[in-house]
């Protein structure tokens, strides 16, 4: 996964995208140097940097050779976000987010221009991190202006109002106060439940998903007062319980209709490969019967139970499949568990488990041996 890591890092920041950027600013500005904004972009510590690192590192560029007075540098950057919208250059690289993050890092003190800036810019590229600040500095008027932005004409400005607010955003700033309570966030939602943009619809749904997690009774509300109504907003409660399906959360599986269905049996579970070697894959099997007469919707899903570095274990649920079953069938099913280094998770050689989930239900288990 390092190399993998490296290889982003290096895909997104291309000394072409740099001298790309820097011909940007120059036409917003005449007289950029952009000869030192390359120059000093790709530093002796540049190669070193990660991804986040590296844009943090062109705001910081940016900031030097920009004016100093942030309502003028303000009008650089929105004339340069002009100038690659005319070129055509579309949101495909996270380098861009340098702009973003220029608003989020320098722009604080300016509520003002920095909100009209990420009205403009997210556009362009999203202001979802860059809005957070804002929203725990100025919360009643960021709010205010959030829930105007659920409104607008723009797609992309009406996603910013949901994904901005997502209590817990991946890789941004958390909003500690909107996990205890998300009450600010639910008239944007409401607003957004039926949008047209089904962009804006996956923010909605991962917004209520977050919500679940630290307030699963409010969510499972949202959940039964909107299911039903409109299609669109019937995959929105779906995909934003997840979580709780995941969990196997016994009032949204009955709000979906999984219950522990008589009939449905499961074989043994058999696991193929009893020692997996790190860097491999566990191989496992196991055989569906309904035995009824009817067709059944099942949802089916498997845990991992990894060995932490204590000894003891931590469960994750994957989902394997939600499909109709018929009266009478038999059907096998076999997956596989990579356990190739990633950057999220480390391996521990030892015992694992791994189990078999119908509707909720944990049904089978078995052990494997991790080999180091």
């Amino acid at each position: 996964m390092a190399e993998e890591s490296k290889l982003f890092k290096d895909v997104f920041f291309k000394p072409g995208f740099i001298k790309e950027f820097g011909e940007a600013l120059s036409f917003a500005m005449p007289g950029f140097d952009k000869k030192s904004f390359e120059k000093n972009v790709f530093d002796k510590d540049w190669q070193h940097k990660e991804l986040k690192q590296r844009t943090r590192h062109i705001v910081l560029v940016l900031h030097a050779l920009l004016p100093k007075d942030f309502p003028i540098a303000v009008q650089v950057i929105l004339k340069t976000v002009e100038h690659l919208r005319k070129q055509g250059i579309k949101e495909v690289s996270f380098g861009y987010m340098a702009l973003p993050e220029y608003i989020e890092v320098y722009g604080l003190e300016h509520y003002k221009e920095s909100v009209q800036a990420m009205e403009n810019i997210t556009r362009f590229m999203s202001c979802e991190f860059a809005v957070r600040p804002f929203i725990i500095k100025y919360e009643a008027m960021m709010m205010k202006q959030m829930l105007a932005w659920s409104k607008h004409k723009d797609p992309k400005v009406r996603r910013l109002s949901s994904e901005g607010c997502r209590p817990r955003l991946p890789w941004a700033m958390a909003l500690p106060a909107y996990k205890k309570d998300p009450a600010p966030v639910l008239p944007i939602l409401e607003n957004l439940k039926t949008d047209e943009d089904v962009w804006v619809r996956k923010s909605v749904a991962n917004n209520l998903n977050d919500i679940s997690k630290d307030n699963p009774e409010l969510a499972i509300k949202i959940f039964r007062s909107w299911l039903g109504k409109d299609k669109d907003t019937d995959w929105i409660v779906k995909h934003a319980a997840r979580t709780l399906l995941k969990a196997g959360n016994k009032e949204v599986m009955a709000l979906f209709g999984f219950k522990k269905e008589n009939g449905v049996k499961l074989d043994k579970l058999v696991v193929e490969t009893r020692k997996v070697k790190m860097g491999k894959d566990l191989i496992f099997s196991f055989t569906v019967h309904n035995s009824g007469k009817q067709s059944k919707v099942i949802r089916l899903e498997y845990a991992m139970y990894y060995l932490r570095s204590n000894g003891t274990l931590s469960k994750k649920v994957f989902k394997i499949s939600e499909k109709e079953y018929k009266g009478g069938s038999t059907t096998k099913v076999t997956r596989k568990q990579s356990f190739k280094a990633i950057t999220t998770r480390v391996y521990y050689p030892g015992r694992h488990r791994v189990s078999v989930i119908v509707n909720g239900h944990e049904e089978v288990i078995a052990d494997f041996v991790l080999l180091a």
